[in-house]
């Protein structure tokens, strides 16, 4: 058993959650308020003690296991939940190994030092002649000294040497300064502070750890305009969000977060009580950084700047990113990136043009509830490139027509979602008045079947579980996929098209229980969205201690199988088993899902006899009901017709 398991059977969900939300007992399970979402009607929270897992029915429609649960309530990363578990459930975890532990020694070196900076720069933007000149230029831009003193802003002097010497009076060594960016070579020899005469703006991580610094000229002569830290063993800018360690907890609270420019755009909108805000510090938006955000909230809002991304030669390409600021690009967006990034992150993406001539601080500074309204009135990303397509142009020109067509139809079949595609393809239609089968040409059409012929997905038998000590049941068959995709990615691509022809959504994370498969899954489907590396090279580097772990076994295991099987079966046929092992797991779901819906139906409707206040709530789980048992039925006649060869060797095999 590993860890992970281990915890998992010695912490009651119950009684975990408990601590946060209040749970009434309701037959075998225990139902309350989603602490995730406002609401107060309805107790949608249920925590299912026999499986160990949670499931919100209302809004969020989240649903996980206890670390998943306490990833989200804290806001912590998975090693954090596990650590924190481990502890409470008396567990020891697997010891660092000596280079890990050299490693973290060395990075936590690197922070005090770091650290000391940060005391260096705030002292002298209040204590030194040139430091209160910045300082009062910072009130005229509408910064208070509250928020200025939360964000630790401070003051570079602009000595060549005055940070390095207090530096290396503190203990720290030159090659020490080096590594974590506070000085850069002379071109004549020797060393020198990287940040003279500057703004000072402290970046740290998620968790509040200091990583590097970004800065801003004072004289407006200087160059670059911005500086960040330069790559250290602590300090990414692409895997960094300025000011996320102070908006993490808005993000969840507000169910979105603002991603914005500029470190003083941050600071005034945490002033003005909008603490969801953030910056990715003028790199081009990651995928990282958004799975950064995507733990906290799934709606994210861009906020673009009105002359640099809103003019339409920007927008031609659709795969232009914004340069580092250090070379001072004019800030562009990478409008077909982010509508694939919405589709592997499952996220809700949006844009909002700020006014001409106006930066989110001047906005919020201004008017605050002229900045709520920008906020509420952001676009999804294919409707801005719309607009500002057709901004100014001529719609009754057929030329027009076709060269708008051109440009968005590749955004729309981006989109994961088939009604979302369809409600896309249906409103441009109706923009550049022309007949919706025009642009359905663009659409990818399956290929036609000959009459009579037999489906093409694989035959399947039920698939068997093992119970774990404290009688939770563990899907067997789900670690046998997990493996399957970690030795053969490529895959993933065949179960989405055999989904998909059924009318379902291709394989997501939500299909497999545990927050460790989900992690895997994640790594897996990210290797494939890449063309960097080999994707199974890909996923193995992705992956941390102890997923890495879990990863390895589960592919192992597979693997062994599959040769056996495949001695007795023929690859043809075990090709097809292989592939109805995933239609099985997604049938599992259902079946989970509907016990769930059908739960709470019969709750919602004895809490609510005799009152008409919860009637829609009753229609909403009616139809989702409905719809989840259409899903199955589909599934059942396509297993229907096949009959599993694989059955017996998992069986034999322990699966």
């Amino acid at each position: 058993m590993s860890d992970i398991d281990d915890i998992k059977d010695r912490i009651d969900a119950v009684e975990l959650i408990g601590e946060t939300v209040k749970l009434r007992r309701s037959g075998k399970n225990y139902s309350g308020f989603c602490p995730f979402h406002p609401n107060t009607r309805t107790p949608a929270f249920v925590v299912f003690p026999e499986s160990g897992t949670w499931r919100c029915f209302g809004a969020c429609n989240e649903g996980g296991d206890v670390f998943k649960f306490l990833m989200k309530k804290e806001g912590w990363e998975f090693p954090e939940a596990l650590r924190y578990l481990a502890g409470r459930a008396g567990v020891q975890l697997r010891p660092q190994s000596a280079q890990e532990g050299e490693a973290e020694e060395a990075h936590s070196r690197l922070r005090e030092l770091l650290e000391t900076a940060v005391t260096f720069y705030r002292h002298h933007l209040r204590n030194s002649d040139s430091g209160t000149q910045v300082l009062q230029y910072l009130h005229t831009r509408g910064l208070n000294d509250t928020a200025l003193e939360t964000f630790e802003v401070g003051y570079a002097p602009p000595s060549s040497g005055m940070t390095r010497e207090f530096l290396t009076s503190r203990g720290y060594a030159e090659e020490e300064l080096a590594q974590a960016g506070m000085t850069s070579e002379r071109e004549g020899g020797g060393n020198r502070d990287r940040f003279r005469n500057r703004i000072m703006f402290p970046i740290r991580d998620a968790k509040g750890r200091m990583a590097g610094f970004g800065a801003r000229v004072v004289d407006p002569n200087d160059v670059p305009k911005f500086l960040n830290s330069p790559q250290t063993p602590i300090f990414d800018k692409g895997k960094l969000l300025y000011g996320l360690d102070k908006a993490r907890k808005a993000i969840r609270r507000e169910e979105h977060a603002v991603i914005v420019e500029g470190y003083l755009d941050v600071i005034a909108l945490h002033q003005a009580q909008n603490e969801n805000a953030v910056s990715p510090m003028g790199t081009a938006l990651s995928e990282h950084q958004l799975r950064l955000l995507r733990r906290y909230a799934r709606r994210m809002v861009l906020a673009l700047d009105a002359d640099a991304a809103g003019n339409q030669a920007t927008l031609r390409g659709l795969t232009i990113a914004r340069a580092a600021l250090d070379r001072q690009s004019d800030p562009v967006f990478d409008a077909r990136g982010l509508v694939r990034y919405e589709g592997r992150l499952d996220a809700d993406i949006r844009v909002l043009t700020l006014p001409p001539g106006t930066d989110p601080d001047e906005v919020v500074t201004q008017d605050a509830s002229a900045w709520t309204a920008l906020v509420s009135g952001a676009r999804p990303i294919v409707s801005y490139v719309v607009d500002v397509l057709l901004s100014g142009q001529d719609v009754e020109d057929p030329k027009v027509k076709a060269d708008v067509a051109r440009q968005v139809m590749p955004l729309i079949e981006d989109v994961t979602d088939a009604v979302e595609r369809e409600a896309y393809r249906q409103a441009l239609a109706r923009r550049l008045r022309v007949d919706e089968r025009a642009l359905a040409g663009w659409s990818p059409r399956p290929p036609r079947r000959a009459r009579g012929a037999r489906s093409a997905l694989p035959t399947a038998a039920e698939g068997e579980t093992i119970v774990g000590a404290r009688g939770r049941e563990v899907v067997a068959m789900e670690r046998f996929c997990l493996g399957l995709l970690l030795q053969d990615p490529e895959l993933l691509y065949r179960v989405d098209r055999e989904l998909q022809s059924l009318g379902l959504e291709r394989l997501s994370a939500q299909d497999f229980t545990g927050t460790e498969s989900q992690v895997i899954f994640q790594a897996v489907r990210s290797a494939l969205a890449q063309d960097e590396d080999e994707p199974t090279n890909h996923w193995r580097a992705a992956l941390q201690s102890p997923w890495a772990e879990v990863a390895e076994a589960a592919r192992s295991e597979s693997s062994e199988l599959v040769t056996n099987v495949k001695q007795g079966a023929g690859r043809p046929r075990l090709d097809d088993e292989i592939a109805a092992r995933f239609l099985q797991l997604r049938k599992r779901n259902l079946d989970f899902s509907l016990s769930r819906l059908r739960f709470q139906l019969e709750a919602v409707q004895a809490g609510s006899e005799g009152e008409g206040g919860e009637t829609l709530g009753i229609g909403d789980l009616t139809r989702q009901v409905g719809g989840l048992a259409s899903q199955k039925a589909r599934l059942e006649r396509a297993l229907a017709k096949r009959q599993g060869t694989l059955r017996q060797s998992l069986l034999e095999s322990g699966w």
